[in-house]
Formats: structure tokens, C-alpha cells, sequence
């Protein structure tokens, strides 16, 4: 079974200050907002409605930063999903966290440097290219 997901690696930026957004899932891991594609919906659709459901935040697309892949056992059927994830820049332009609570535990802003440190740290490993390619954007290197 495929499944295709899109979602971002969500930031405020002022002349002074860079956050990044990042998600502790439903397992204790760190994460980037990002969900299953429906039905009719563009990429870049999905990529906004689901930043917005699971973090309250509204955003506007930027430059795609890249598409993974990986293979897990669906949960409930054991069946083994083929997933794509495509994952976009999204500048946050309402910044007040409303949780949803039934698929994750919290939702936090971080500094570059906590952000890439909590990536390592508990992150998926897959994320590590899409969050340095997101502080790159940003003249950042990790």
C-alpha cells in the first residue's frame, strides 16, 4: 500500500529572532508537522491543512525542501505502507499552539541550535537532512 503525507518545517522569523516549530508525537519523539494526503487535495494543500490541525498554527508555503521515504507496518491491518512525505518551509503567520491532543503529546517553538539539538537527540532520523536543509535556507549550518 502507498500512502503520500506532506508538512513543513514551520518558523517565525523577525529582523532578530528565527523559531522553529517542532512536535513531540504520540511515542515521545521529536517530529515535523505532516499528514496523510486526502482525497482531491494538492501536495501543497496538505501540507498547510495539516500544519494547521495538528499545531493550531495557519502558514504560508515556501520552497519545497525535499521528499522522503520510508516502509512501516500499518498499526491496526500489519499491512506494509510504502510512505512519501514531501516537506515545504511554512512561515507561520498566526503563532498561538492549539494542540491536537488525539495525535500528539505538545507542540514548542525552538532556537535553530535547540531545535537541531532536539532533532538529534529524539528525532527521526529521516528528518535530520530535512531540518538542516531548513536552517540552511537560513544561512544556518549544523
Amino acid at each position: 500500500m502507498k500512502e503520500i503525507s506532506a508538512g513543513g518545517v514551520v518558523y517565525q522569523a523577525t529582523d532578530s529572532n528565527l523559531l522553529i516549530m517542532l512536535i513531540e508525537d504520540r511515542y515521545g519523539k521529536v517530529t515535523l508537522a505532516k499528514g496523510k494526503r486526502e482525497l482531491g487535495e494538492t501536495i501543497e494543500e496538505t501540507a498547510l491543512r495539516e500544519v494547521l490541525e495538528e499545531t493550531g498554527v495557519r502558514g504560508r508555503l515556501g520552497e519545497k525542501l525535499d521528499t522522503i521515504y520510508y516502509d512501516y507496518h500499518h498499526p491496526v491491518t500489519g499491512e506494509l505502507v510504502n510512505k512519501e512525505v514531501h516537506y515545504y518551509l511554512v512561515e507561520a503567520y498566526s503563532t498561538e499552539i492549539v494542540v491536537q491532543e488525539e495525535e500528539i503529546n505538545a507542540v514548542h517553538w525552538h532556537s535553530p541550535d535547540e531545535a537541531w539539538a532536539l532533532q538529534q537527540k529524539r528525532g527521526y532520523r529521516n528528518n535530520d537532512k530535512v531540518l538542516r536543509l531548513a536552517l540552511h535556507h537560513f544561512g544556518i549550518e549544523v
